[in-house]
C-alpha cells in the first residue's frame, strides 16, 4: 500500500507605484527544492532545529531548479536593490487549513534603485548572505521591471495535503 503526501506553495506578488497604484502583480506556484524537504521532514521528524524565522527574497533573473541551495543556484540570482539591506522577515500566522501564511504581514521592499528586473522569489533561512537554507523558489512566467519608489509586497502561503494514493 503507498501513500503520499503533497507539499508546495504559493506566492503572491505585487509591485505598488509610489502613488500606490498597482504596476503588476503576480500569483506563482513555487518549487520546494531537495534542501528544502530535507530541512522540512528532519524538522518534524528527526529532532533537527527549525528554523524560525524564515525570510523572503526576490529574484533577479533565472528560473530555479530542485536542487538550488542558497550558496549554489546557478540558473538564478537574487535582487537587493531595495532599503534596508536584508530580506524581510516572514511574519507567518499559526497553520490553519493545513496553510501557513504571512497574509497578515506581507513582506514588504521599498525598491531603491530605477531599472530593477523581478523574475520571482523565494523563502531562505536567513536574512542576509548564502551560509542558510533555501527552501523554495518562484518563477514568474516572464521578468516584471519596477523602479525607484516602488513597493514589492509578498505573501506566501505553505500547503499541505494528503495525496488520496
Amino acid at each position: 500500500m503507498e501513500q503520499r503526501a503533497r507539499i508546495g506553495g504559493i506566492f503572491e506578488v505585487v509591485c505598488l507605484r509610489p502613488d500606490g497604484l498597482v504596476r503588476w502583480s503576480e500569483s506563482i506556484h513555487n518549487l520546494v527544492t531537495s534542501e528544502g524537504l530535507d530541512h522540512l521532514l528532519n524538522a518534524l521528524l528527526h529532532g533537527s532545529t527549525q528554523v524560525s524565522p524564515w525570510y523572503v527574497g526576490l529574484k533577479n533573473t533565472g528560473s530555479g531548479a530542485a536542487g538550488d541551495t542558497l550558496a549554489s543556484h546557478a540558473g538564478w540570482t537574487e535582487n537587493s536593490a531595495y532599503s534596508g539591506g536584508s530580506r524581510p522577515e516572514y511574519v507567518e500566522a499559526a497553520a490553519s487549513g493545513q496553510s501557513v501564511t504571512n497574509s497578515a504581514s506581507r513582506a514588504s521592499f521599498a525598491i531603491n534603485t530605477d531599472g530593477q528586473t523581478i523574475a520571482g522569489a523565494f523563502l531562505a533561512s536567513v536574512a542576509s548572505g548564502t551560509s542558510g537554507t533555501l527552501l523554495c523558489v518562484g518563477d514568474f512566467s516572464g521578468a516584471k521591471s519596477c523602479g525607484s519608489g516602488d513597493t514589492v509586497e509578498v505573501t506566501y502561503t505553505l500547503s499541505a495535503a494528503d495525496d488520496g494514493v
